[in-house]
């Protein structure tokens, strides 16, 4: 691919999935977090399974297969974006979304712990880097507001969501495998909207905007052109241009909410864009060695 077209699609995917923290949050002036995010992803999905049944995309046959699609649903998109959009409440845009893309630093851990999978020294620098710097970005102290600490369990339902698919993801079609997860998890996240929150929606112009764009460039095209770069290039590498998205995160909140940029904030965010780029950055012995290990172990999940 050239690398023009590639450097142009990193920036576009990374920069819808960092600004869709501050247009969340411009969101919430309409209607209420939860429902939010379960409109967003009931519309994605639907949308998406549609495209995916109109081009005869391989479906599960199986009920068990079904029920891992909710499984993964359940933590990928109603974990994940229920903490997300009402963390975002309480702490600002910038902030979430650097605590949420934290995720690949928590899936060495658990992967280590659950898979048995093994990385190497450069990976848990980069841990230990990216813990460092939520520490700082915490203000250097525990901080423990309601949005911090979904910020973190947003990471932490990604992480395990992200192992849910390492070790089922090979059952599914991809694209089928993304419709259907975000379908369910957005009626799980519809059903907590009814029980944990008062829904509202107030229709205007700039509601459904709003929505339209969350459902369709932040999630579908988001998606879609994220994992086109996976296929055609070099998957390790690739991933590790993840850490522009909390980079984007903070510059769309800086400009679109006026939202403060803290030292602590600065310096923190760096050490974990640091450590996520060490984490994902594998040369290709690495990846083999990980890949025969991986295939080699029974898991546990």
């Amino acid at each position: 691919m050239n690398k023009f077209i590639f450097g142009f699609l990193v920036i576009l995917t990374t920069a819808l999935m960092g600004s869709s923290f501050a247009i969340g949050k411009i969101g919430l002036a309409y209607t209420s977090p939860m429902l939010l995010a379960a409109i967003r992803f009931i519309l994605a999905g639907f949308i998406m399974a549609i495209v995916v049944k109109l081009i005869k995309r391989p479906h599960p046959k199986k009920i068990k297969d079904w029920s891992k699609l909710s499984i993964i649903g359940f933590f990928q998109t109603a974990g994940v974006m229920g903490c997300i959009f009402v963390g975002l409440r309480t702490i600002s845009a910038g902030e979430l979304s650097i605590l949420t893309f934290m995720n690949p630093l928590l899936v060495v851990i658990f992967g280590t712990l659950f898979l048995r999978t093994i990385y190497t020294l450069q990976q848990w620098s980069g841990v230990l880097l990216g813990f460092i710097g939520v520490f700082i970005t915490m203000g250097a102290h525990l901080d423990l507001k309601t949005g911090t600490l979904l910020g973190l369990m947003s990471a932490i339902s990604w992480s395990i969501a992200t192992l849910l698919m390492k070790v089922w993801g090979h059952t599914f079609d991809t694209w089928v495998m993304s419709a259907y997860q975000m379908l369910c998890g957005g009626f799980l996240l519809l059903i907590g909207s009814f029980l944990f929150e008062q829904p509202f929606f107030k229709i205007s112009q700039a509601s459904i905007l709003i929505l339209l764009w969350l459902a369709i460039m932040a999630s579908i095209v988001q998606f879609s052109v994220w994992f086109f770069l996976l296929q055609k290039g070099d998957s390790a590498k690739t991933s590790a241009f993840l850490f522009l998205a909390p980079f984007f995160g903070v510059l769309s909140g800086y400009l679109l909410l006026d939202e403060p940029v803290h030292w602590y904030v600065a310096v923190g965010g760096s050490l974990i864009f640091i450590g996520i780029f060490l984490v994902n950055w594998e040369s290709h012995h690495t990846v083999e060695k990980v890949c025969r290990v991986d295939s080699e172990n029974e898991y546990p999940l």
